[in-house]
């Protein structure tokens, strides 16, 4: 391997350690933070967000809640984190703009999340992630049917080329098969193909397209035969 790729190696490497370790830095801090909203219950929470003057707060404090838990959560495992990264944003920045963060969350670190949330968002989660293996798999599979659809190709390509080759088993015959006279099927003359024994002639029968064998003596003239020719009558002595 060469120096170019062992150092592209040790980025990739160093790249989805980075990624691990934030995605469960930032997934942490969000769940814990959630976590403890659960433990106090809604209406504490939603008081407290009363206190800090929030719209709805029993609402507001139903929505952080859940998406602390859940993304936190999905964060850590890392699975559809560039959803995730960007949901936890917009809710950071909601809380930002709306009411100051509760404790143990100050404002700084409020900050610090949402900006690590959108820069997972935007990275991704990395290769030790639920989303990799996703990924993995859905190329297998994706190669799998292209490899697939190539062998039927060349089957096909194949039984053009050599007609007369069997197909192989489990697959589809081109055509049906001729009807049989088993079928009930008459078979006529035009579409018997099959060889035939040529027919016996019996001896001394004349074959067919055969002329005639002259008789001794007798030729042939144009086709027809030349009569014999006739001797002279002996002269009589009287």
């Amino acid at each position: 391997m060469s120096r170019l790729g062992q150092s592209s190696t040790v980025k990739q490497v160093l790249r989805d350690l980075a990624a691990l370790v934030a995605r469960i830095g930032v997934g942490g801090i969000f769940f814990a933070n959630g976590w403890t909203k659960l433990e106090d219950g809604l209406k504490v929470t939603g008081a407290n967000f009363l206190q800090q003057g929030a719209p709805a707060p029993r609402a507001w404090a139903t929505v952080t809640m859940l998406a602390e838990l859940i993304g936190g959560a999905l964060l850590i495992a890392g699975l559809v984190v560039s959803a995730t990264g960007l949901i936890l944003f917009a809710e950071a920045l909601a809380v930002f703009l709306v009411a100051p963060p509760l404790n143990p969350i100050t404002m700084n670190e409020l900050i610090l999340l949402g900006a690590a949330s959108l820069l997972l968002a935007v990275v991704g989660a990395g290769r030790v992630s639920v989303d990799h293996m996703v990924v993995i798999r859905r190329r297998e599979s994706e190669a799998a049917d292209e490899f697939a659809a190539d062998t039927e190709a060349d089957r096909v390509i194949a039984s053009f080329r050599d007609p007369d080759r069997p197909d192989p088993p489990g697959s589809t015959p081109a055509a049906d098969p001729a009807p049989s006279p088993e079928d009930g099927t008459a078979v006529t003359e035009s579409d018997d193909t099959a060889p035939h024994p040529r027919p016996r002639v019996p001896a001394g029968e004349p074959k067919r397209n055969e002329e005639p064998s002259a008789a001794p003596g007798d030729t042939l003239v144009a086709g027809r035969k030349k009569p014999a020719a006739r001797g002279r009558r002996p002269a009589s002595t009287d």
